[in-house]
């Protein structure tokens, strides 16, 4: 941090800083796309505090130190938060946070004094509203006081309850985070760069990004989680402390980590954080701290709160686990669309539990920001502790014989000249034929999502593609067991069982067909959307190549989605692929129309599914529906007949309820589908 000799060398700095934390706190809470590490923006903003606290004179009105967080997002209802949602002060060494400890003992007149310790979620804060035990409202932070409305895209988080367990009067407001766990981040990062979107930079971001979408349906696919730890006016409840506070949301069936503990001295919260500065690398959720709070809640009010932050409260930050290694050199790989995507390949170093030898360098743009070069000594830390990412080089050791780096002007495996559209982070293969992106595409194809076509590993896709037996993914329909046969280490038994699930596959729902084929951007759910809306793989061809408006009309798919599915389907090559998946017998259309649904059972009924099916995934039980008469439609309403409820059902139950529409569970709906199946039989 900076020391200052005169107010003007100051004045100069805090100016500085206060420009680099506003652009960097636009970027991280109003786009979710930061540019900087927490930590680099922990030390400057702490900084900027240090300058303030020396010279009060350079306090400006809108300085970042008393902020809380970002402005709304446009296109959302703005939310006014009747007590502010405020941010915590950050403690980034264990000396600070035996100090918070102190003022705080002092403040309330005694040596010591009883705190709960959470791990700090990195997460986004949002505030929950229950009317008489029921969801009404949900919101973020935003500036602290006045947020986003997100009601319909919390309802989409599977954890969350939409009623209380506890019966409860009059309006209650709980407060906690939106996350998204590592697995979850990883899976969708994975997606965005094999779609070349954008990628998240942590979790956090990630879970911001998802839950701020005018489209719940998008949000619905990332699979997020929430977690509580605060109620407002917990004295109404009979609540007196953190930890009673804690166990009250339990109760109510809110979820919550499950992790905290009460303690009483410096000594016990040292223990702590050194538990949790391991624990933290095997826990599912990116924990980049811990919170520590004042126990007692009537004490809480002796302490108050600054403009920006409680008196009472502290989060520490964990250290990074930052290591500085050798990039030997840099990789190029060729995806399913074609993009080249540079991988670093490090001297292995041991970082957050696991050894790490490659890291993704995203595109030329991440390279050039970063000036990443080979033979850098770089460092390397683990992204929501799970991806590995270098941060920054370190210039004083750059040999003085290396040369900025640049993405191969052609294919490194066919060869052909890569471009780069305007708008388009990615650099890429514009052959269809190339054989990496073959490669790709067909392991796709075959994924257990996709097509689900067992024993076609990446071995023995490769020998396809380079013995030139599979140039796409319609050759593999017409394979033989003499072709499979003579493949490196092929049996005939492992032969007839792949060409089993390659026949197997033909009966594949539409909704799959329609995910393998590898529209640009069109992931698993919005391919069962198309499926359901279409109906069969023509009708959406034919609608797409016309540009008809009918996919602008669905929700969730806009210009760009549109485009690209338009573009996909009026490349003659991919049009000619599926005329030969049809010749080969795959399914192209979901069901085969009933001569006279009129006389079926369930003739002009209809099912309104939510939540997940233990039994059979939600395209099976659409295409049972269907065969019996009767219709799946995506929303409830007074015509809805019959509401199917899985596991962790969504607004739609509630809806239901509110409509007085018969509800099926799971076992009443197999009942209901055997009973009706038999009279179609008999």
């Amino acid at each position: 941090m900076g020391s200052f000799e005169t107010a003007e060398t100051a004045k100069s700095r805090a100016a500085e800083l206060r420009g680099i934390l506003k652009r960097s706190a636009e970027l991280y809470y109003e786009k979710d796309t930061p540019e900087i590490s927490d930590r680099e923006y922990d030390l400057l903003f702490k900084e900027l505090q240090e300058i303030e606290a020396k010279y009060p004179e350079l306090i400006t009105q809108d300085s970042p130190t008393h902020r809380i967080g970002g402005a709304p997002k446009e296109g959302f209802v703005k939310v006014h938060h009747e007590v502010p949602m405020m941010s915590l002060d950050n403690a980034l060494t264990r000396e600070e946070l035996e100090s918070f400890y102190a003022k705080l003992s002092q403040g309330l007149g005694r040596e010591t004094c009883a705190v709960t310790c959470e791990p700090k979620i990195d997460g986004l804060a949002v505030s929950l509203i229950y009317e008489n035990g029921v969801f009404t409202r949900g919101a973020t932070r935003g500036d602290g006081t006045t947020g986003e409305d997100v009601t319909a895209n919390l309802r989409t988080i599977r954890t969350m309850p939409l009623e209380l367990d506890i019966k409860t009067a009059g309006t209650i407001e709980v407060r906690g985070e939106v996350c998204i766990d590592k697995k979850g981040f990883a899976a969708l990062n994975a997606e965005r760069e094999e779609d070349g979107e954008q990628l998240f930079a942590n979790p956090r971001n990630a879970a911001a990004g998802s839950l701020r979408q005018l489209d719940p349906k998008i949000t619905a696919r990332r699979k997020l989680k929430i977690f509580l730890y605060q109620v407002i006016e917990p004295e109404k409840l009979g609540i007196k402390t953190q930890y009673e506070m804690l166990q009250w949301i339990k109760a109510a069936g809110l979820p919550t980590q499950g992790e905290e503990t009460r303690v009483s001295s410096v000594g016990e919260i040292n223990k702590y954080l050194d538990e949790w500065s391991q624990k933290r690398f095997e826990h599912p959720i990116d924990t980049d701290g811990v919170v520590v709070k004042l126990d007692d809640l009537s004490e809480r009010e002796l302490l108050g709160a600054t403009a920006k932050a409680p008196r009472w409260a502290i989060a520490y930050k964990f250290p990074p686990e930052e290591k500085l290694t050798l990039l030997k050199d840099i990789e190029i790989t060729v995806g399913r669309t074609g993009a080249l995507t540079p991988t670093a390949i490090l001297e292995q170093v041991h970082l957050s539990g696991t050894t790490v030898q490659r890291a993704s360098l995203h595109n030329q743009d991440e390279i050039d920001r970063k000036d990443i070069r080979i033979g850098d000594m770089v460092w390397v830390h683990k992204a929501g502790e799970i991806i590995p990412e270098i941060i920054k080089v370190e210039l004083d050791m750059r040999p003085v014989d290396t040369s900025p780096y640049h993405i191969p002007k052609n294919c490194p495996v066919c060869g052909s000249m890569a471009v780069r559209l305007t708008g388009e982070a990615a650099v890429k293969c514009p052959n269809k034929s190339c054989p990496a992106q073959i490669k790709e595409a067909i392991t796709h194809f075959a994924s257990r999502r996709a097509m689900n076509i067992l024993g076609l590993g990446e071995k023995i896709v490769s020998q396809l593609v380079d013995t030139k037996l599979v140039k796409t993914v319609a050759d593999l329909f017409f394979l033989t067991e003499a072709d499979l046969v003579g493949l490196e280490r092929m049996g005939e038994k492992s032969a007839e069982n792949i060409l089993a699930s390659i026949e197997a596959s033909k009966t594949r729902p539409l909704g799959a067909l329609i995910n393998a084929i590898g529209i640009p951007g069109v992931g698993e759910r919005t391919a069962e959307e198309l499926a359901e809306r279409f109906r069969s793989i023509s009708a959406l061809s034919d609608s797409a190549v016309m540009r008809s408006g009918e996919l602008e009309a669905m929700d969730g798919i806009g210009p760009t989605m549109s485009e690209a599915i338009s573009a996909f389907f009026s490349e003659p090559h991919n049009r000619e692929t599926i005329e030969r998946l049809v010749a080969a017998g795959v399914k192209t259309e979901i069901g085969e129309p009933a001569k006279d649904k009129s006389k079926l059972p369930w003739a002009g009924l209809k099912f309104v599914l939510t939540g997940e099916l233990a039994t059979m995934p939600r395209d099976e039980a659409s295409e049972r529906i269907s065969a019996l008469g009767g219709q799946t439609v995506g929303s409830v309403s007074k015509k809805t007949n019959y509401v199917v409820v899985g596991d962790s059902p969504g607004s739609k139950f509630l809806k239901a309820k509110e409509l007085n529409i018969a509800i099926l569970d799971e076992d009443a709906f197999i009942k209901k589908i055997d009973e009706a199946e038999k009279t179609v039989t008999e």
